[in-house]
C-alpha cells in the first residue's frame, strides 16, 4: 500500500514539475502554454524519458483530461450565446466544417491513405480548430471582442457543437452494416441523451437550490462534478464516449441559473485541466512512427494549416467579411483541434485507424499548433498597410480627477467632444486599432486596450476617475466591464451605453450608475421633430414624449420581472391628449 502511495506521489510530481518547466519556458518563447504541456508529456511520456510509463495510468489520465475539458468547453455554451451569433455560427461555422471536412476526407481517399469511412471521420476531425489554443491566443492579445474575434469565436462555437454529432458517429460508422443492432444502438443513445436533457432541465435547479442553501461552496462543487460523473457514466452506457457525456453535463449547467457559481467554484482549476489533457496527449505521441515518417509529418502540417486557412479566408470573404477580419481569422483557426486528439482516441478503440495513423495525424495537429504563432504574426504584418495592427500604440496610463471613456466609436466620440470642450480630463480607451489612428487625424488622444479588462481600467486610473463611461459595441465587454468594477471600485461613477432593450435588462442587474440605450434618444429625438413638421402643438409633443417614457419604463419593469414577452400592452398603448389630461 505505501509503495503504491508512494509510485502516485512520483507520479503527481513527474506531472507537475515537468509542466512547470516546460509552461515556463514555451511563455518566454511566446509560444503559448498548450505547447509548454504538450512537450511536457512528450518528455515525460512512454515515448520519451518514460519518466512517466504506466499504460493503465497513461490511460486514465488521458480519459479525465479529456472528460474533464469536454465540461468545461460545455459549461461555456448557452443557448442565448448561441442565437445571438446563429448567423455566423450556423452560417460560417457550417460552411467552414463542412468544406474543409469534405476536402480533407477527398484528399485521403484519392491518396488510398484509408476507406472512405474512415476518411471522412480523419477528414472532419482535422477541419476542427483549436478551441483551447486560439480562446487563449485572442484572450491574452485582448481580441476576443474584435470583429476578427467574434467571427473566430463562432466558428469555434459550431465546432464545439458539431463534435457532439462526430463522436456519435464513431462507433456507427465503425461498425458499418451493424443492422438492427446498430438501430437498436442508435435508439438507445437517442433515447438516454434525451432522457439526460429532460432530467437535466427540469431538475437541476432544484438540486442545486438545495446545495446551495447548505452555505457550503465545497458541497456546491462536489455537486457539479457529481452531475459530470453521473451524465458521462449514463452516455458511456448508452455506447457513446464519457468524453460527450461531459460536454452535455457543461451544457446542461449552462443553462442552470447556478452557472456562474459553477464557474466561479472551478475556474482556478482550469488551466490544470486543460494541461492535464494536453500532457496525456503528448504522451500519446509515438516519437519512432513520427521520426521515421517525419517528411510526412512536416508536410500534412503545411498542408492542414494552408488547406484551413485558404477555405476559411475565402469563405469569410464570401459572407462579407472584411479582408483584414478574413485574414486574421484564417491565420487563429489554421491549426488542427484538440478534438481531433479525442476523435483518433476513439477511433483506435474502433478499429477505425491503426496506432501508426492515429499517432501520424496527432502529431500534424501538435506541429500545426506550433505554427498557429507564425501564421499570426504573419497576418499581422500584411495588415499593418491597412493600419489594422496594434503596433507602435500606446496603452493608458493612469490619472487624478478624470474621466475614462472606454470605446472610442460614435457615441465615444461625441461624449468625449462635449466632456473635453467642457473642461473635464478625459482618458480615452479602444481596442480598435483603426478607430484609433482615426481619433488621431482630428486630434484625439485614444489609447489602446480592451475597455473590458479591469487590469486595462486600472491602467487608466479607475480607481481615481470622477466616472467610467462604458461606450463599447459589444455588449458582453459591457456586461463584463460593469460586473468587475463594482465589485473592484463599488463606489465608482459608472455609466453604460446598452445595445438594445434587451441589454439594458441586463445591465440593470448589474448596478451601473446611469444606464442609456444607444438609439434611444435619438429616436425620440427623429419623433418629436415628425410631429412638429405635422403641424403638433410643442406641449402635446413633450405630454407625448413623456407618456413614451413612462409607458417604455413600466414595460422594462414588467419585462426584467417577467421576461422579455411581457408589457406588451403598452406598446399599443394610446396616448392621451395634454386637453384631455386637464
Amino acid at each position: 500500500m505505501a509503495a503504491t502511495e508512494s509510485d502516485f506521489l512520483i507520479q503527481s510530481a513527474t506531472y507537475l514539475g515537468a509542466a512547470a518547466v516546460a509552461v515556463p519556458v514555451f511563455n518566454r518563447l511566446k509560444l503559448g502554454s498548450i505547447l509548454g504541456f504538450l512537450a511536457a508529456g512528450v518528455a515525460v511520456g512512454p515515448f520519451g524519458l518514460n519518466l512517466l510509463h504506466q499504460p493503465e495510468g497513461v490511460f486514465h489520465i488521458a480519459e479525465l483530461g479529456v472528460v474533464l475539458f469536454l465540461f468545461v468547453i460545455g459549461l461555456e455554451l448557452s443557448l442565448s450565446r448561441l442565437w445571438s451569433m446563429r448567423k455566423q455560427i450556423f452560417g460560417l461555422g457550417a460552411a467552414q466544417m463542412t468544406v474543409t471536412g469534405a476536402v480533407i476526407a477527398c484528399l485521403f481517399v484519392f491518396a488510398e491513405v484509408m476507406p472512405a469511412p474512415a476518411a471522412a471521420i480523419a477528414g472532419f476531425s482535422l477541419a476542427f480548430s483549436s478551441t483551447a489554443f486560439a480562446l487563449q491566443w485572442m484572450k491574452d492579445r485582448g481580441e476576443l471582442s474584435t470583429a476578427y474575434g467574434r467571427q473566430s469565436f463562432s466558428v469555434l462555437l459550431f465546432q464545439d457543437l458539431a463534435v457532439i454529432p462526430l463522436l456519435a458517429a464513431v462507433p456507427f460508422v465503425a461498425g458499418a452494416g451493424g443492422g438492427e443492432n446498430s438501430v437498436d444502438a442508435a435508439l438507445k443513445a437517442a433515447g438516454v441523451v434525451a432522457l439526460v436533457i429532460l432530467v437535466g432541465k427540469f431538475g437541476l435547479d432544484r438540486v442545486f437550490r438545495m446545495v446551495a442553501s447548505s452555505g457550503s461552496r465545497e458541497a456546491f462543487a462536489a455537486t457539479a462534478l457529481f452531475v459530470v460523473a453521473l451524465v458521462s457514466l449514463a452516455v458511456a452506457w448508452a455506447g457513446l464516449s464519457m468524453a460527450l457525456g461531459a460536454f452535455l453535463a457543461g451544457a446542461l449547467l449552462a443553462e442552470s441559473s447556478f452557472k456562474h457559481q459553477i464557474e466561479t467554484d472551478i475556474e482556478p482549476f482550469r488551466g490544470l485541466l486543460l494541461g492535464l489533457f494536453f500532457i496525456s496527449i503528448g504522451m500519446r505521441l509515438d516519437l519512432g512512427v513520427i521520426a521515421r515518417e517525419w517528411l510526412l509529418v512536416i508536410g500534412g502540417a503545411v498542408g492542414l494549416v494552408a488547406i484551413k486557412s485558404i477555405i476559411l479566408y475565402a469563405l469569410s470573404r464570401v459572407m462579407r467579411a472584411g479582408r483584414d477580419v478574413a485574414l486574421k481569422s484564417a491565420a487563429t483557426l489554421s491549426q488542427g483541434g484538440e478534438f481531433a486528439f479525442v476523435v483518433f482516441t476513439l477511433g483506435v478503440s474502433a478499429a477505425l485507424f491503426t496506432d501508426a495513423q492515429a499517432s501520424l495525424m496527432a502529431a500534424i495537429v501538435t506541429l500545426s499548433m506550433m505554427m498557429t504563432p507564425g501564421m499570426y504574426f504573419a497576418a499581422n504584418r500584411l495588415m499593418r498597410e491597412s493600419g489594422d495592427s496594434a503596433d507602435g500604440l500606446a496603452e493608458p496610463e493612469g490619472g487624478r480627477d478624470h474621466t475614462i471613456i472606454a470605446g472610442f466609436g460614435r457615441m465615444g466620440q461625441i461624449v468625449s467632444q462635449v466632456l473635453k470642450n467642457s473642461g473635464v480630463d478625459i482618458i480615452a480607451i479602444d481596442r480598435n486599432p483603426g478607430h484609433i489612428r482615426n481619433a488621431e487625424r482630428f486630434g484625439f488622444k485614444v489609447y489602446y486596450g480592451d475597455g473590458s479588462r479591469l487590469d486595462i481600467l486600472e491602467a487608466a486610473g479607475a480607481a481615481d476617475a470622477r466616472a467610467i463611461i462604458l461606450c463599447m459595441d459589444d455588449p458582453k465587454s459591457v456586461n463584463a466591464a460593469v460586473t468587475a468594477l463594482r465589485e473592484r471600485f463599488p463606489n465608482v461613477i459608472i455609466l453604460a451605453v446598452a445595445h438594445d432593450r434587451m441589454h439594458e435588462i441586463e445591465l440593470r442587474k448589474l448596478g451601473p450608475d446611469v444606464i442609456v440605450r444607444e438609439t434611444l434618444e435619438s429616436s425620440i429625438l427623429i419623433a418629436r421633430e415628425t410631429l412638429s413638421r405635422m403641424g403638433f402643438e410643442g406641449h402635446v409633443i413633450e405630454d407625448y414624449i413623456q407618456q413614451f417614457r413612462v409607458t417604455d419604463r413600466e414595460r422594462l419593469l414588467a419585462q426584467i420581472d417577467e421576461g422579455p414577452e411581457a408589457g406588451q400592452h403598452f406598446i399599443h398603448q394610446p396616448y392621451k391628449s395634454s386637453e384631455k389630461q386637464t
